[in-house]
């Protein structure tokens, strides 16, 4: 249950909108409000897409990343260019619309047709068991492997929070802000106190920044995808640094099969496949 997640979302809406969600018994369940231009506002949730009744306007998604941005559009506009930012309390607004597009990619946005809200969800303790073997054992690199939406930066993040609350120094490469939310300096989930936070930086260039700025004990990224992801992961490891990282996998067979791993996998010694059975968390070691 996330009530306090939902009331910071529906705080963005307007007044017309927030009154349509603000009391609904969804709310703590829900993942996303999902706002396009013309269709009514939905909450989305572990049950799809559910319309919540109104309309939206494109008046309304300027209202929502006004709310969002502080009323200050150009301070998020960098960020805004991989098609999302961080608001206060970690909200992460997905952005849709008509772009200005150039050599380096996207520009600009010109306007908007659909948002997204996605509420932040931290769990504290469900890394507790984990953090504690990994800790005994010396903390040796460790893959965590799953499907997606089964939890997987939920545990990384409890899993860094605990091992930096212990005093190991901890790098943590978020590219996409979806493991600390960093808005304006400050982290808005728990990481911990001693974690160093490179956001929205690609990872083939965050981690080595990171073994030059901060000389980690541990660097954790998120869901490592491309080969420069494995290249960068490896020079930390040459340098003495344990990884912790996340990587897509329905099964450990699935794993197994995925060229990326095979590139991955002398860099681990220790790997894990998560599920979650009744809402608990159950960890298979490859």
């Amino acid at each position: 249950m996330n009530v306090e997640g939902f009331r910071r979302a529906c705080a963005l809406l307007p007044a017309r909108l927030r009154t349509l969600v603000a009391d609904s018994p969804l709310g703590g369940e829900t993942e996303e409000l999902r706002l396009r231009a013309g269709q009514p506002l939905f909450l989305a949730g572990p049950w799809g897409e559910r319309a919540a009744g109104g309309e939206v306007s494109p008046g309304d998604l300027e209202a929502v990343l006004d709310a969002a941005t502080g009323h200050s559009l150009y301070t998020a506009s960098e960020t805004m260019r991989q098609g999302f930012f961080t608001a206060q309390g970690g909200l992460r607004i997905g952005v849709c619309g008509l772009v200005s597009a150039g050599r380096e990619g996207v520009e600009a946005f010109r306007s908007f047709s659909s948002l997204s809200i996605r509420i932040p969800r931290q769990r504290r303790g469900v890394g507790t068991e984990l953090a504690e073997e990994w800790l005994a054992e010396g903390l040796p690199s460790l893959l965590l492997a799953g499907p997606p939406g089964e939890g997987k930066t939920t545990l990384l993040r409890d899993v860094v929070r605990q091992i930096s609350g212990r005093g190991v120094r901890v790098g943590l490469a978020d590219e996409r802000g979806e493991v600390a939310a960093v808005f304006r300096g400050r982290p808005q989930l728990d990481v911990g106190p001693h974690t160093d936070i490179l956001e929205g930086c690609p990872k083939a260039l965050a981690l080595p920044m990171l073994l030059r700025a901060m000389a980690p004990r541990v660097i954790a990224v998120d869901e490592v995808a491309v080969a420069e992801d494995v290249a960068a992961m490896a020079l930390a490891a040459n340098s003495g640094v344990s990884l912790l990282a996340t990587v897509h996998a329905a099964s450990l067979e699935e794993l197994g099969r995925k060229r990326l791993f095979q590139q991955m996998r002398e860099l681990f010694p220790k790997v894990l496949l998560l599920r979650r059975e009744q809402g608990r968390y159950r960890l298979e070691r490859l």
